[in-house]
């Protein structure tokens, strides 16, 4: 039985080609995709697949059981009446021009249409494509696990995300360096079909810029306006800066999310951003566990942490400028781009402020808000004091009972003998502080608790039950990656079934690759 999908394909027709239609490595002219046919997996089959995502895709749980699903979600068969394609960009990577990039490892199969939304149907890890330079576009089990429950998890926790359809495995072996040390050795490959409206990035525009090629940067940026951002207007000068202007306001929203719960990106490259202000290309990600401004979970930035927590609103800006660098051509001056970029900087330091307000139980502004946030962020990192646990435990605080704070917050120490007498003095200061601010509140006890509880989550997916959920699918075990993807449906539910997975980082994942250092090896 074939799958009946809505096709409208409306990027690969309405952009250019690549001129050359054989799948060999190139620098690619005046094109926005090469189009490029999936590896045929050699015994495929499916791991999981998304309800939700069948669902908004038109699909019925029926019909991801048939052969022809399946073969698609792999590559194994191509749509009928659909050309795939790999998408052409370039980018900075860790601050340094890298040129052309491309989708290395990522083939677009088609654009689907369900219930008025447009939906781009992509898989990773199908087989390479002009742009995979030296590698295979191959993808293997472990970093498949990590996108595919990470990126469904970070929707249902309301931050701007690609998603996924379906997990499967290829049948086939994928040689993997993991961790860059020359221990390579076979894995299990693996396909994720991801699902966004668009994988459009910065980088798919800085291609065109960084060749002077202003014909089809316009055609890009005009597309994009025209499909993704119609409510601004017939594409102009004036809108292409309210362009610029929108997608600033959008990244600047998903990394507030990201700050709120703890997610680490590790490889915040410009090709790596979403022109829709999506989080996208689930890497070396990784969760806080305990808060620490300093920590990135990608091993290559290990010495200079350029992609650390404390600095991605900071590095959305320095993106941002090379986006505007980028569309300057079609703008022709500076200062309407500089003044959307400088208050940007203004802007995302109130909106962090009023996101920490948020996960403190806080409606009202006060002039000492900046100064409590402070140095709760510095009291924070004088030991070694989980993230979730802390934020989510805080909202059982009673406001009239202060002097139980250590009751309350203990359970977030992962040292709790380390706590000395100095340490317990700054924290009592500041939740005597604390307290005071709680009072100009109106809300009840019971009423912040339900308001934090919103912003606060019980369960994230912390990098050791991913790395549990991998080990048991290396074994074909698939139960944990079920669990896991159910329990991350409703982070902010209390889930009195699934109280394990509230719990600090085990010992044994401190220094686990997988748990604590990850690579960009796929």
């Amino acid at each position: 039985m074939a799958i009946n999908f809505k096709i409208n394909d409306r990027f690969n027709k309405s952009l250019p080609a690549d001129k050359i239609e054989e799948n060999s490595r190139r620098q690619v002219k005046e094109a926005c995709f090469s189009y490029v046919t999936p590896k045929i997996p050699g015994n495929p089959s499916l791991i999981h697949v998304s309800p939700e995502m069948l669902d908004n895709l038109g699909l019925s749980e029926a019909d991801a059981k048939t052969e022809s699903f399946l073969n698609v979600v792999t590559g194994a068969e191509v749509i009928p009446n659909t050309k795939p394609y790999a998408m052409c960009y370039a980018g900075h990577q860790f601050g340094n021009w890298a040129g052309q990039l491309g989708d290395g490892r990522a083939i677009n199969l088609t654009e689907i249409e369900h219930n008025n939304k447009r939906w781009a149907l992509q898989l990773k890890g199908a087989g390479e494509t002009p742009y995979s330079r030296s590698a295979d576009g191959l993808a293997v089990l472990r970093s498949s696990i990590r996108e595919y429950l990470c990126s469904e998890a970070m929707y249902h926790l309301g931050v701007p995300t690609t998603r996924a359809l379906s997990l499967s495995l290829s049948g086939d072996q994928v040689l993997r360096d993991v961790m860059y040390n020359g221990n390579a050795d076979y894995e299990k490959g693996a396909i994720v079909s991801r699902v966004a409206e668009s994988f459009l990035r910065f980088g798919s525009y800085e291609v065109f810029a960084s060749k002077g090629d202003d014909k089809t940067l316009k055609t890009l940026v005009d597309y994009t306006i025209k499909n993704y951002y119609s409510d601004l207007g017939e594409p102009s000068k004036s809108v292409y800066i309210a362009f610029m202007k929108e997608v600033t306001k959008r990244t600047m929203d998903m990394v507030i999310h990201w700050q709120r719960v703890g997610f680490v990106h590790g490889v915040m490259n410009t090709d790596n951003m979403s022109i829709l202000g999506l989080t996208i290309d689930y890497g070396p990600y990784g969760w806080l566990e305990d808060y620490d401004q300093g920590w990135t979970p990608n091993t290559t930035d290990s010495t200079h942490k350029r992609y650390r927590f404390g600095t991605q609103p900071h590095i959305v800006l320095w993106n941002l400028i090379q986006l505007a660098n980028a569309i300057y051509p079609l703008v022709g001056e500076a200062e309407p781009l500089e003044e959307i970029l400088n208050n940007y900087q203004i802007e995302v330091q109130l909106e962090l402020q009023n996101m920490m307000r948020s996960k403190l139980g806080l409606k009202l502004e006060d002039r000492n808000d900046i100064q409590l946030i402070e140095e709760l962020e510095n009291v924070l990192q004088l030991s070694e004091t989980d993230m979730t646990i802390f934020f989510r435990n805080l909202a059982n605080l009673e406001k009239d009972n202060t002097h139980e704070w250590q009751s309350v917050i203990e359970k977030a120490f992962y040292k709790p003998d380390e706590i000395s007498k100095t340490i317990k003095e700054r924290w009592f200061a500041w939740f005597k502080t604390y307290e005071e601010r709680l009072k100009l509140e109106s809300l009840s006890d019971s009423e912040r608790k339900s308001e934090m509880n919103k912003v606060n989550p019980k369960y994230v997916l912390r990098n050791y039950m991913a790395q549990l959920a991998i080990d048991d699918a290396d074994k074909g075990d698939y139960k944990l990656i079920d669990e896991l993807f159910n329990l991350l449906k409703k982070p902010y539910d209390e889930q009195p079934n699934s109280k394990k997975w509230f719990a600090k980082r085990p010992e044994w994942a401190r220094h686990k690759i997988g748990c604590s250092m990850l690579s960009c090896s796929s």
